[in-house]
């Protein structure tokens, strides 16, 4: 699945930070520069319909993968461009502020932030005894953010309960998922959900970088957040314009056309292949028996986190590294559940479909060796 290189005696057990990108997506890139390229929507010429038609394909794609409506199918940049560009699009929807917004403790960075330095009125919804979303205890809001799967445990949570619940308290609230660790292991029901907002960053399933999907549910209840060329429909002399309809009101300017191109090829692929769990399962019956191991994770988490007893999780990424080992150490973008565990920052690993059983057994090897 990896191109040959000499970086490939590594063992690449970071697959949550970024995923491998395999032969067809690589090739479906290419093929697009070397063959189709153009600019889309930008002409009327064989080669533009071409593209053109490339584009809505890999929209309606995106949208039964995800059963979604097509037209509200957005390409982005990735998770955080999404997060970022849902507090202005819901900023000039809405037309007051600030507005209640619950977040929860699992979250990434890029689902609190932008909403903090915007001013809005942040709750944190409660953490069951498991380090999940409460649902039974949602706080009244406006909008609700929820991971649907934090990047340091790894556990799925139950989005659909948890949207359900808000909407009890509040019917009209704005349900928005980050759900970037979520879709590499699991499929995404938009629609069961019944989420207005679900975004995830096309690399972590073996896509390119600079790719990613904001699906909305009923995009045209929503203004526009970016302005230029392709999303407007006329311009008047008075100072006044109007904006197309979804998608193309969210798509200013050019399209990442090559990283679209390869986005369709990595989604069939991970429908087919998802990452062995049986790797992640080995691990955490090994590293159990190791002194000084301390795992963070549940036994059926998709990944696993640890911390060594006595040693900073700097040192032991610096140590595996020399081992040929590459993994994440640190506070993973997630500030706040490492808080709630008493930690500064944790030890990582992360499989995709191209890991071995053979790789897990050196892994195991070498952490025994690192901590004796």
């Amino acid at each position: 699945m990896q191109v040959k290189n000499k970086m490939n005696k590594i063992i690449y057990l970071d697959a949550a930070a970024t995923y491998m990108k395999s032969d067809s997506v690589m090739g479906a890139q290419a093929d697009f520069v070397r063959e189709k390229y153009a600019n889309s929507g930008r002409g009327v010429c064989a080669r533009v319909a071409a593209v053109d038609d490339m584009v809505k394909g890999c929209r309606v794609a995106m949208a039964e993968f995800m059963n979604a409506d097509a037209d509200g199918i957005v390409f982005v940049s990735g998770t955080t461009d999404a997060m970022n560009r849902i507090v202005r699009i819901v900023q000039n929807t809405v037309g007051r502020w600030p507005l209640r917004v619950a977040v929860s403790d699992l979250d990434h960075h890029s689902a609190r932030l932008p909403w903090m330095a915007a001013g809005a009125d942040v709750v944190v919804c409660p953490l069951d005894k498991d380090f999940n979303i409460d649902a039974s205890a949602i706080p009244v809001a406006d909008v609700i953010v929820i991971t649907a799967m934090s990047n340091v445990l790894g556990v799925p949570q139950d989005v659909k309960k948890i949207v359900a619940s808000a909407r009890k308290k509040n019917p009209d609230v704005i349900a928005i998922v980050d759900a970037a660790q979520f879709v590499v292991h699991a499929d995404i029901d938009m629609r069961a959900w019944d989420a207005d907002f679900v975004c995830w960053s096309g690399h972590k399933i073996g896509a390119d970088n600079g790719i990613g999907v904001m699906a909305i549910k009923n995009p045209n209840r929503f203004m526009s957040d970016k302005f230029g060329g392709g999303m407007v429909n006329v311009v008047n002399l008075d100072g006044t314009f109007t904006v197309q309809n979804a998608p193309d009101k969210f798509e200013a300017g050019t399209l990442p056309l090559v990283q679209i191109a390869g986005l369709a090829s990595a989604v069939k692929e991970i429908k087919n292949n998802r990452p062995k769990q049986a790797l992640i399962k080995f691990l955490y019956d090994e590293l159990s028996r190791i002194p000084r191991v301390r795992i963070l994770t549940q036994p059926d988490a998709v990944l696993l986190s640890f911390v060594i007893d006595g040693m900073h999780v700097i040192d032991f990424g610096a140590l595996m590294g020399a081992y040929d080992v590459c993994l994440r150490v640190g506070n993973m973008c997630a500030t706040w559940i490492h808080n709630k565990m008493n930690l500064s920052g944790s030890i990582r690993v992360s499989v995709g479909a191209y890991n071995t059983m053979d790789e897990m057994k050196r892994f195991v090897e070498i952490v025994k060796n690192i901590v004796k």
